[in-house]
């Protein structure tokens, strides 16, 4: 009987490449604990996101490859996945145990961004990724009413307030902090200090993604977020309108002037199927988040219909990745999550970053 050798696996699997960092999964340090017991083969893939949208191919295919090696007559193959800590920038607040800072951002109100913050969340979270959503939307802080959480009140432990859970997702806003209808009346200066306490003085523990849910615009919370901590990245949510896309041009180069790359453009609201007759209409115009990503040179994250699920879902507080996931509007928002996900894990896995000279 042919000896199998962990050599011949290892350069059998390197026929496999993540589509995404273009190097195949050995030289990545993707396989683990490789195990071989006569015929019997066994390793873990540990990929850089639980939410990767080829985990199922890449399995597969590693299955295939191995057990077509002369000797083998088993294959044991374990899916894993580590999300990789993003870089440091300078002397920035740091977050022990938070890996990646995401901020979902637009340019102006209206446009579904905390709804869109919401679901990615939320499906980040059944992908099986350690997930926080901090709600920096200061003016309007609606995320608890989306997440079922407006009643809610966070504990104090040690100094540290302590999120609430929703949904497998940790949460902190302003609104669990002052509830009812008094409005929230600050300066910049106090809204520097309010961004500072909620990444250092809530006990956010160990985070893969920490998804901040910003105000509209390029005001004094976006400014302070970049100042304080590294972001991995920032998501810009439009309607395909050319007054949205204008808007969050701006937000655009506010990102690039301060060193946060953009991970990619979401098109919400992007279409509407009438559901008795399966006609198509574009309410707000076409494909102007598509173009705007295009012109600029970054991703597109992709198109979310408009939908009542949408809206009864964040009326109910639960966000429609749960209460329908099989709708559109759910799986647009999955497949966000997912394309985020990538775009994260390759800005982590960059050998050096290059923004402020990137052209876009």
């Amino acid at each position: 009987m042919t000896q199998v050798s962990e050599q011949s696996v290892l350069d059998a699997l390197r026929q496999i490449k993540d589509p995404d960092l273009h190097k195949d999964i050995v030289t990545l340090g993707f396989i683990k604990d490789l195990k071989i017991e006569g015929g019997d083969v066994s390793f873990r893939i540990v990929l850089t996101t639980p939410a990767c949208p080829v985990k199922d191919e890449m399995e597969g295919a590693a299955r295939e490859i191995i057990g077509a090696l002369p000797g083998v007559s088993s294959v044991n193959v374990t899916m894993d996945a580590e999300v990789p800590k993003g870089r440091g920038l300078g002397d920035k607040v740091t977050m022990p145990g938070v890996r990646n800072i995401i901020a979902v951002s637009s340019g102006k109100g209206g446009v579904g961004k905390s709804t869109v913050a919401v679901n990615l969340a939320v499906s980040l979270a059944l992908d099986g990724a350690r997930v926080g959503l901090m709600d920096m939307d200061v003016y309007g802080p609606n995320v608890p009413l989306m997440l079922g959480a407006s009643d809610a009140r966070p504990e104090v432990e040690g100094n540290k307030l302590i999120p609430i859970e929703a949904y497998g997702v940790k949460l902190m806003s302003m609104a669990l902090l002052q509830p009812g209808d008094k409005p929230m009346i600050v300066r910049g200066p106090i809204l520097h200090g309010l961004v500072k306490q909620f990444l250092t003085d809530v006990k956010w523990g160990e985070l893969d993604y920490l998804i901040v849910d910003m105000p509209p615009g390029t005001g004094d919370v976006q400014l302070s977020l970049a100042q304080l901590v590294p972001v991995q990245g920032a998501v810009l949510v439009t309607t395909p309108q050319e007054v949205a896309v204008m808007d969050v041009r701006r937000a655009l180069r506010m990102f690039e002037t301060v060193a946060v790359p953009v991970l990619g453009v979401v098109e919400n609201m992007s279409y509407f199927v009438a559901p008795d007759t399966g006609v198509r209409y574009n309410i707000f115009g076409e494909g102007g988040g598509q173009k705007l990503a295009e012109h600029y040179g970054v991703p597109f994250l992709g198109a979310v219909p408009l939908g009542l699920e949408v809206r009864e879902g964040g009326d109910k507080g639960v966000p429609v990745v749960v209460s329908q996931p099989e709708s559109p509007q759910a799986q647009a928002f999955h497949k966000v999550a997912e394309e985020v996900a990538r775009q994260v894990s390759i800005e982590a896995m960059k050998p050096e970053l290059v923004v402020l000279g990137k052209a876009r």
